[in-house]
């Protein structure tokens, strides 16, 4: 991935010197966090907050989905080149990397939200070490990066990426940027307004229905990480191998593939992020033509 010379995000808020503390934040906000699972047993609804496909949702509340379903198109902002507005040097070269992959799903959805008549608001990026507070409550490394809805924030501590690469064998630049849209997706799907309503319906749903939706959700933030990937590399940013590196990452991180690995079965029901094949499939069609509306998993077998 060609990162290096590229506009880096002032949305970043590095926390790492508070010694992995972070507790700021309050626990008021939504119940849970969109995470990216990274151990033990995968199943469990009860930390994820759901959200249904805007389709679904807009039939559902009443609200027009092709503002947020069109085809994405219009002109992506490319700012290739421009200066940390900060004006200070990021303190080490993986802080550059991630504030880099950051300004451009900026530049990117900034874009796409203008073509459909909306604004799109940049999410924070919380780095942090070891524990952390957040609008959604407390959490640890072991969590994985993970998206608050409550307070438009990516968590992220970067150790994830050395995990990524000894311990599920997915390495490459394009593979921890893929964690990174992943969670914005998340973002993305917050802005729709559906998230807090559906809060509201989840309540009603059973452990098993949870996480069918769930799945649904996660798959959905994985082709919007791809919709980003499609307009990046129309940017040329990507190199030869790029692609593969996160669809592997895709691969590594999905229930079954984890399930396998940390406990040797897996358990089909306990499912809250889809399969390593879904998840590679989902990433794969926002990639192809980078629309939103490819990204449909609700109206589309998963």
């Amino acid at each position: 991935m060609l990162w290096r010379g590229r506009r880096q995000s002032d949305n970043i808020e590095d926390e790492r010197s508070d010694g992995g503390g972070g507790f700021g934040g309050g626990l008021g906000g939504s119940p849970g966090q969109f995470r990216v699972p990274i151990g033990g047993r995968a199943g469990g609804g009860s930390s994820i907050i759901l959200v249904i496909l805007v389709v679904l949702a807009g039939w559902y509340f009443g609200f027009d989905p092709s503002q947020i379903l069109g085809d994405g198109g219009g002109q992506i902002t490319d700012n290739s080149g421009a200066q940390d507005s900060t004006g200070a040097p990021a303190s080490d070269e993986m802080k550059q990397f991630v504030a880099t992959v950051l300004a451009d799903t900026e530049d990117t959805w900034t874009g796409i939200f203008k073509a459909n008549g909306l604004t799109y608001e940049d999410p924070k990026l919380v780095l942090f070490s070891g524990q952390i507070r957040s609008a959604c409550g407390f959490a640890s490394s072991a969590a994985g990066p993970f998206y608050c809805p409550g307070d438009h924030k990516v968590y992220l501590d970067m150790t994830f990426f050395q995990q990524l690469d000894q311990q599920f064998g997915a390495s490459g630049e394009f593979a921890r940027a893929y964690v990174v849209a992943h969670e914005v997706g998340h973002h993305v799907q917050n802005l729709t307004g559906i998230m807090s309503k559906f809060n509201q319906m989840r309540q009603g749903m059973s452990e098993a229905q949870a996480n069918q939706m769930s799945v649904r959700v996660e798959l959905q933030a994985d082709c919007f990480a791809g919709v980003w990937a499609h307009y990046t590399q129309q940017k040329g940013i990507l190199e030869q191998g790029d692609m593969e590196s996160a669809l592997n990452a895709a691969k590594q991180i999905g229930d079954d593939t984890l399930q396998k690995k940390m406990q040797g079965y897996v358990v089909p029901e306990s499912f809250n992020h889809g399969t390593s094949a879904q998840r590679q499939t989902w990433l794969a069609r926002g990639y192809k033509n980078g629309k939103l509306s490819d990204c449909d998993t609700f109206n589309n077998p998963v």
